[in-house]
């Protein structure tokens, strides 16, 4: 049975519209640092297709040259604009964050991370509803969540900071594809609408500090996100 502060989440969120949709779309921008890291090119205006119940996600451009980028579980792969396979990777999480990776990234790489992390983040607050991610309650309104090694994630456990308004104000995790040392902190720092259901539509992650806080710099991502929409 989901706790007091999971049902404040819900409810803020119009749980019975995410119950009922299959998915969902939106255009994102993203920059920062942890990308020019890794030689990685900002993504611009991309059109967003995240499937709400499992890890499934498609989004194009991906890269410079039009391709698509295509999230199946621990799967990616890019396609053309025909649909067919350019080039794939089974399991590229075992590959993180090790050898070249430590210094850069190729685009199955790029498409890897920025898919599986836009799931988690578009499809929240569809994540409460899961019955294979553990949750805890913490003080000062905090839900620990525990995620099984089935999901594609940043890391096992996270922490969602939730406002008395119900919505998400911060979401902790280790990006465990940089490292174990990547402990940052995902604020929201601004939301609109669509059709009544409230979207974050400016996040900012950057590293956490002394006493659990979040330091100013470096941004390590910057993400914008418009034309929100449940399908």
């Amino acid at each position: 049975m989901a706790s007091t502060l999971i049902r404040r989440v819900l409810t803020a969120y119009q749980e019975s519209r995410w119950r009922a949709a299959g998915a969902l779309e939106a255009r994102v921008s993203a920059s920062g640092w942890a990308l020019r890291l890794k030689w990685q090119h900002p993504d611009r205006d991309i059109l967003v297709r995240a499937t709400i119940g499992r890890p499934h996600v498609t989004y194009t451009p991906a890269t410079r040259d039009g391709l698509t980028a295509v999230l199946e579980g621990h799967s990616i792969r890019l396609q053309d604009a025909s649909g067919n396979t350019v080039a794939s990777r089974e399991d590229p999480r075992r590959f993180f964050p090790y050898g070249r990776r430590a210094f850069w990234w190729d685009a199955l790489d790029r498409s890897y991370f920025s898919a599986y992390a836009l799931w988690n983040y578009l499809t929240f607050p569809s994540l409460l509803l899961r019955d294979d991610i553990q949750f805890t309650d913490l003080p000062n309104d905090r839900i620990e969540a525990i995620f099984p090694p089935s999901l594609p994630t940043h890391s096992a456990r996270q922490v969602f900071h939730i406002g008395a308004d119900g919505l998400l104000l911060r979401h902790d995790y280790t990006a465990e594809v940089f490292g174990k040392w990547a402990y940052a902190a995902n604020r929201v720092l601004a939301n609109s609408s669509w059709e009544g259901i409230p979207y974050p539509t400016h996040r900012r992650v950057t590293p956490i500090g002394p006493g659990d806080r979040p330091i100013p710099h470096p941004v390590l991502v910057d993400i914008h996100v418009r034309d929100f929409r449940l399908l």
